[in-house]
């Protein structure tokens, strides 16, 4: 690719014939050829749907990371993927069959439906694997995998049956979260508990023996009518008279008993709390402590049991109504009031979650994550930011055993099988007969496993374990994970331990944290807030590049991101600088060999090579610290101010005014310098910078830029030495610039400028007199000598030993500007008075909405900060009128 550049940059006419360039060189595939290896397996997103704004984001900081590290020399290998996401994607599959066809799982069996599953995969898989290319990420496509393709459901199985064998995978009947919607047991990580307002309503329980009654206070009254006893603490006085005393459990005529047990907390409520074995976590150990019977009361759809009586049948909600209703007619109700408190919802569909009594599988956790815990402590992994550690160890020092079986048909079915003798057989091929009967009447286990069961063997699966691959003896353990805070518990502690366990070995040596994507309020983006960004939408009217940008310049390890239009809108204008530059620079070069740099430099090359020196080691610093979001910045000022605004305009006076030799050695330096700075941005923005290389003269071997060497620098105080006398004369070009803005004058404008200073620099000066008048827009540069008056009505700067002078006295209509000024000034104070009453105002804001408060405030600051400004160039105007 060659020829001059087109005028305006199109993202769409270039990003889909670049990735396709890329992908047809295979510049993103591993070469497994034995050099310094870098990998990252991706975070699997689920085949429910489209990529949010969080995909992203977390896939533009593994590519940014990927493709420095490729340009550096390293084998990389980003291992791409989906997982199956048993719940949510059963969930959506569902919905469809039931909008579609108008029937439910059950109503076509579990292998028709696994049909309708499997080709919903199909669908959204493409679509991702689309939208993951749209937004240049840099994967090796010939190594994709699957959670539940061939080789990842083979390692799950074996992984399943050997934690049996060695007895870390165990099944009971146990307290579990049991979600009514998704009819499925849930994990403790998969609750999330929000505050309700509620009631708490206190019942009393007649005693058996004599008169009076025992009051008891509870969130859920419809939970009563499986109570198996009253408790009280044995060391409170209060009641301590009625233990091993009985009740008659109200509505239910059911004989319970007083106990005494340390759990209760005598300070909540009345001090005695009813125990509701089959539906209460702590009730249920009470009850193991205390040998009492369970009674379930409620069904796996949250309706009412059997065991209710006339209640059989009811919504739990429901009931909970009738159930005081019926108490307050006995006079049963003492009281009831208002409560907040904390209600678990499923993670995935919000119903608030039934504990529940159930026969399911588990792995007992502690024996597993205490090397996890050791090999952080160690330092054998590092969080990134560090503070994210101990939200990673208190997880794991406090950890419960895991519940693994999931009451759905989509996902890895659980291998045990069931013969009717009662012979359980966990085994890694299917049986076919009962090694005890031999019966060949086995039933296999209908649960399938937690979906994090899968994605916890991930970075070894992929590889091709449990087999000696080549993959995993390169690849294995990986560089760095990348993932959000919100699935450290989920995902990232699970990884941990399990290769720990398998492979001996940790999974990853970093594990980056990035924050979320909210939207311009600062509110998590979500359908019900109709607040979400589609990132391809976004890709589509500005381009990848930018996308990619404005997420990285937006974020720091850790931290949450507000995203702005007006910040993507910065990220265009920043692309089309770029663009704009580097068709100026090959425009010129067009038909010219640039070759190697010239020795004779001046003093202006010499400051933008030590510029570009320093940016390559900044950048390179951030990178290597994983402040990816300060080396774009850091790049940024670099293009935008030294290389564009500093540069290029400097450049014009060799190209268009000088000498042949003084043209070549310019447009050497430009070509260096662009070269360079296409490097750098690469990894930020890849389409715009491929795009531009290819246009590039002097490529050599380096045809493709994704595989391009990454530049390297070295500390020089030769060049620093030269470039710092230029840097003075840059600082009086922006004191002269200064002092332009405070009138108002138009670049077109020229103007004298007057400088004082020591005879050292007014050489230094002199000597760089014609790039004064260019970027200082001066048609006259006149230097005082020692002793001469400086000039009258002239605005004033100091720049270090430089006086500088700006006279206005044909310039500017002083008088005129003075007016001006003060019209402008009382319209400021008019609106800095309007936008400080609302905000005195107590009303508007505790009642207006926290953006809105907020908008006003940064105008209130920003109208405070222009009155300070239109004030301080009134004041120096008018000292020139006396």
């Amino acid at each position: 690719m060659s020829g001059i550049m087109p005028t305006v940059y199109e993202p769409r006419m270039v990003e889909d014939k670049i990735y396709k360039f890329w992908l047809d060189s295979g510049c993103f595939q591993a070469r497994g050829d034995g050099s310094r290896v870098y990998s990252i397996v991706i975070p699997p997103p689920n085949v429910t749907g489209s990529l949010h704004m969080g995909h992203a984001l977390n896939n533009t900081i593994q590519d940014v990371l990927v493709r420095w590290k490729r340009m550096q020399g390293y084998d990389t290998l980003w291992l791409p993927g989906c997982d199956h996401a048993g719940i949510a994607t059963q969930i959506k599959v569902e919905e469809h069959l039931q909008k579609d066809e108008g029937l439910s799982r059950h109503d076509i069996g579990r292998e028709a439906f696994l049909k309708k599953a499997w080709q919903w995969k199909e669908s959204y898989h493409k679509r991702i694997l689309e939208q993951l290319q749209c937004l240049g990420v840099s994967c090796d496509w010939s190594r994709e995998r699957f959670t539940m393709d061939e080789g990842c459901s083979r390692a799950v199985r074996e992984v399943f049956v050997s934690l049996f064998e060695e007895g870390f995978i165990y099944r009971g009947n146990y307290m579990i979260n049991w979600c009514p919607r998704c009819s499925t047991a849930l994990s403790d990580i998969e609750v999330e508990h929000e505050d309700v307002k509620g009631t708490l309503t206190y019942i009393r329980y007649p005693l058996l023996e004599g008169e009076g009654y025992i009051t008891v206070a509870t969130t859920r009254p419809e939970t009563m009518l499986g109570d198996t006893a009253v408790a009280v603490n044995p060391s409170d006085k209060r009641y301590q008279h009625l233990v091993g005393k009985k009740v008659l459990l109200p509505l239910m005529e059911r004989e319970i008993p007083i106990i005494a047990d340390e759990y209760v907390d005598p300070s909540f409520g009345t001090g005695a709390v009813k125990i509701t074995p089959a539906h209460d976590p702590n009730d249920f150990e009470v009850a193991v402590r205390h040998e009492l019977p369970s009674i379930q009361v409620i069904n796996n759809d949250g309706s009412m049991s059997e065991e209710t009586g006339p209640y059989a049948g009811m919504d739990r909600l429901a009931c909970r109504q009738k159930v005081v209703e019926d108490l307050k007619k006995l006079g049963l109700v003492e009281k009831v009031e208002e409560y907040e408190h904390a209600v678990g919802h499923c993670q995935r569909c919000k119903t608030a979650i039934e504990p529940l009594v159930s026969m399911q599988w588990f792995v007992k956790m502690k024996p597993l994550a205490e090397p996890a815990l050791k090999a952080v402590i160690d330092k054998k992994i590092s969080f990134v930011p560090s503070r994210f550690t101990k939200v990673y160890l208190t997880w794991l020092e406090n950890v419960r055993d895991w519940c693994i079986s999931r009451q759905i048909w989509w996902g890895h079915r659980i291998p045990a099988w069931y013969c009717e003798c009662g012979e359980m057989i966990v085994a890694r091929q299917d049986p076919t007969s009962c090694p005890v009967c031999g019966s060949k009447s086995l039933e296999q286990d209908p649960d399938v496993l937690d979906t994090w069961f899968s994605s916890a063997l991930w970075p070894f699966s992929t590889l091709g374990w449990r087999g000696k691959t080549k993959e995993l003896e390169l690849f294995f353990p990986t560089s760095v994970l990348v993932t959000g805070y919100d699935i450290i518990y989920f995902w990232v502690a699970r990884m941990i331990f399990m290769s720990l366990h398998f492979m001996k070995e940790i999974p990853f040596k970093d594990v980056y944290i990035h924050g979320l994507v909210r939207d311009a309020q600062g509110r998590k983006m979500s359908k019900s807030l109709g607040n979400g960004v589609d990132p391809l939408e976004v890709i589509s009217k500005y381009g990848a590049d930018t996308l990619r940008y404005t997420l990285i310049t937006g974020q720091a390890p850790g931290n949450d991101q507000r995203f702005r239009f007006e910040n993507v809108e910065a990220g265009r204008n920043f692309a089309n600088k770029i663009w704009n530059a580097s068709r100026f620079v090959l425009m010129n070069l067009e038909g010219i060999d640039p070759g190697p740099l010239s020795e004779n430099l001046s003093r202006h090359e010499h400051w933008i090579l030590d510029r570009y020196r320093k940016t390559v080691l900044e950048v390179t610093s951030f990178l290597e610290e994983y402040e990816l979001g300060e080396a774009a910045r850091r790049l940024y000022d670099f293009i935008w101010s030294d290389f564009c605004d500093w540069y290029i305009e400097l450049s014009k006076i060799q190209i268009f005014g000088g000498s042949e030799q003084d043209k070549k050695r310019v447009l050497q330096v430009l070509h260096h310098v662009l070269r360079g700075t296409l490097k750098l941005l690469h990894p930020f923005m890849p389409f715009i910078s491929e795009e531009i290389w290819q246009h590039l003269p002097g490529r050599g071997e380096e045809s493709i830029l994704a595989t391009a060497s990454w530049p390297i620098a070295e500390a020089s105080p030769e060049l620093e030495e030269k470039a710092q006398a230029f840097t003075h004369v840059l600082e009086v070009v922006k004191a002269i610039r200064f002092l332009r803005g405070e009138v108002a004058l138009p670049p077109g404008k020229k103007t004298k400028v007057i400088l004082r200073t020591s005879d050292e620099y007014a050489s230094l000066l002199k000597e760089e007199e014609v790039v004064l008048k260019k970027l200082a827009f001066a048609d006259q540069v006149i230097f005082l000598q020692e002793g001469e008056e400086k000039p009258e009505k002239a605005l004033t700067a100091l720049s270090g030993k430089v006086e500088v002078y700006l006279p206005l006295e044909g310039v500017v209509d002083i008088e005129g500007e003075i007016g001006r000024l003060q019209k402008e000034l009382a319209e400021v104070e008019k609106d800095l008075m309007q936008v400080s009453r609302k905000l005195a105002n107590p009303q508007f804001v505790q009642k207006a909405p926290p953006h809105v408060v907020r908008k006003n405030q940064d105008k209130q600051e920003d109208l405070t900060m222009h009155r300070q400004k239109l004030q301080e160039r009134l004041q120096e105007l008018t000292k020139l009128t006396r």
